[in-house]
């Protein structure tokens, strides 16, 4: 186990974008959607909720990298925009970006808006929600709270509100594993 002695500089609270409940071990994960270690991680956190299930709170904040992933704050938006359709579309976004990251990729913007038809995302809602200038604004809330964080690059993660670097294959869920132990 790694542990830095970053700790989360804006607290979780009730505007994040959360899947478990408050009072477990809390997993927060900076990440940039155009970011493939973000992909790979998104399978491996995936494997730890199911795992851990009832146990871990899971939060997502955006670190958009927009000087090496020029895509990244567009998606980051769309996220946040579907956020505002329903609470259940951020999810949906979310762990569509990464799933088919390759495919958006590649078709930049067009790939994104074909994505979300597919998805059977009201488009143009979206699209209005992305033009709301709190959209932008959340976006960069997030990343300068990972920046205070100590955030420089993706994915990064927080433990409970310590900066953690996994360390090798399982690492992360060995930690989040002995967090929990502690727990009980």
């Amino acid at each position: 186990m790694s542990y830095d002695e970053s700790i989360l500089a804006v607290p979780v609270s009730p505007v994040d974008h959360m899947q478990g409940q408050e009072g477990m071990v809390t997993l927060v994960e900076y990440g940039d959607f155009q970011c493939p270690a973000c992909a790979e991680a998104h399978t491996l956190i995936r494997q730890i909720q199911r795992h851990y299930a009832g146990n871990l709170n899971f939060v997502f904040r955006n670190f958009p990298l927009n000087q090496i992933h020029p895509l990244a704050q567009l998606a980051a938006e769309a996220a946040e925009g579907a956020a505002t359709l329903s609470d259940g579309e951020y999810w949906t976004v979310h762990d569509w970006l990464f799933e088919n990251q390759p495919l958006w990729t590649a078709y930049g913007a067009e790939g994104l808006q074909r994505g979300f038809k597919d998805l059977g995302l009201d488009t143009a809602r979206l699209e209005n929600a992305m033009r709301e200038p709190e959209i932008a604004s959340r976006v960069e809330q997030d990343f300068m709270g990972g920046v205070r964080s100590g955030v420089n690059g993706t994915p990064s993660f927080f433990i409970n509100g310590r900066q953690y670097y996994p360390n090798g294959s399982g690492s992360l869920a060995r930690a989040i594993g002995n967090a929990i132990a502690k727990l009980h």
